[in-house]
């Protein structure tokens, strides 16, 4: 599994031009599940993703997590994330988890977000979405569940 984290302000998703999902300061989380993923990386990113220590504390140092500031997060699936780019000029997706092993692995990483009592907001798993935020920082960071 992959998560591209990034720090925010706000963020928000709108589907077919209703808006369906809102959050304010906290994390967007695009995340990526590829073939061989398994509910430990799904357990071991909700783990990194809820204690990464990015937000400011007093002294203006990146020290704090998520949990710690009572903040929100939104998880919005993105396969293109798995996407190899070194052949050609068309990406590949074969690494991407099908359906039917993605969003299991999706549910399982945001129920697990949510044992931590922590406020989660979803895109819709496979939709065109527009995703809108206003990043913070900007604080953007890839974690891996594999490396």
């Amino acid at each position: 599994m992959i998560a591209v984290i990034q720090r925010v302000k706000a963020c928000s998703v709108t589907i077919d031009g209703t808006e369906t999902a809102r959050i304010g300061k906290g994390l967007l989380v695009l995340l990526g599940v590829s073939q061989g993923d398994s509910p430990k990386d799904a357990a071991y990113l909700a783990d990194k993703t809820a204690n990464l220590r990015i937000f400011e504390d007093d002294a203006a140092k990146m020290n704090r997590s998520v949990l710690e500031i009572a903040g929100d997060i939104m998880v919005v699936s993105q396969f293109t994330l798995l996407g190899d780019c070194r052949k050609g000029r068309r990406p590949s997706f074969v690494e991407a988890a099908r359906p039917e092993l993605a969003i299991p692995l999706y549910e399982h990483f945001i129920e697990a977000l949510r044992k931590r009592n922590l406020h989660v907001e979803t895109g819709r798993f496979g939709a065109m979405m527009d995703v809108a935020l206003v990043n913070d920082g900007p604080v953007t960071l890839i974690v891996d569940s594999h490396r």
